[in-house]
């Protein structure tokens, strides 16, 4: 009920994590088709948001995927610490990544945002941490 009223959105989407379940290019395909069937015919509806909390790298192939499948947003939390500083110096948090633009033109970029939390990759976006004590 929650997801048809739209109240809750289911992210991504995949059946495992696909960095260490999946490490290969047909494999995250694979568990991408497999969870996005699965949640088409549970909940009648398609993943719309990428959510990358903590994969051990996500190259642009995966948001070149992610834009090929349908998704029109990523949302990462881990990345290359300096970029990061950057990004948030030049308020640059959110961005259109366009791999393979050249090449593929729009349909291979996709919306992207980087949580911006100094601290903490693995913590909800400000505000979404439902289970903290205080």
């Amino acid at each position: 009920m929650l997801v048809r009223e739209g109240r809750m959105e289911l992210l991504a989407g995949g059946w495992s994590s696909h960095d260490e379940a999946c490490p290969t290019y047909e494999e995250f395909i694979a568990n991408m088709m497999a969870g996005h069937q699965f949640i088409l015919k549970e909940f009648g509806v398609r993943p719309r948001v990428g959510w990358q909390l903590d994969p051990f790298g996500h190259s642009s192939t995966n948001a070149r995927l992610y834009a090929e499948m349908g998704l029109d947003a990523l949302i990462f939390a881990r990345l290359d610490r300096n970029e990061k500083f950057t990004r948030m110096s030049n308020k640059s948090l959110e961005y259109i990544w366009q791999p393979n633009y050249d090449l593929l033109g729009p349909q291979s970029q996709i919306f992207s945002h980087i949580i911006y939390d100094n601290e903490n990759v693995y913590s909800p976006p400000f505000g979404f941490n439902f289970n903290k004590d205080d």
